[in-house]
């Protein structure tokens, strides 16, 4: 019997590694700040306003920050994303019934 390993699909590899490429030089000391202030509307909307508010500030933090996104890079997200809202269907707009006849048939 042969068993088989599933390769990772692009995408996943690919976003992962922006991941990771994101917490390395938001890890930099001088250069960090500066990307994590441009990151910061981002992980807000992700995180939501408090946690994402406190996310942003540990991460500015000069050795703090750098501590947390070393620590991330190992263990994820030490603050976790909100949970996404599911999809609510949308009602549709009712029909417009067709134009009546006032019942005058001259014609």
């Amino acid at each position: 019997m042969s068993t088989r390993i599933p390769k990772p699909k692009k995408g996943l590899v690919k976003r992962g590694a922006w991941e990771i490429t994101k917490k390395l030089l938001k890890a930099i000391p001088i250069i960090g700040p500066v990307f994590t202030v441009g990151f910061a509307g981002h992980d807000i909307k992700r995180k939501g306003l408090v946690p994402g508010a406190v996310h942003v500030g540990l991460d500015v933090t000069p050795v703090v920050g750098t501590a947390k996104n070393i620590l991330e890079i190992f263990t994820g997200d030490i603050i976790p994303d909100k949970n996404p809202k599911a999809p609510q269907p949308q009602e549709s707009p009712p029909l417009k019934e067709p134009p009546r006849n006032s019942g005058d048939h001259s014609t």
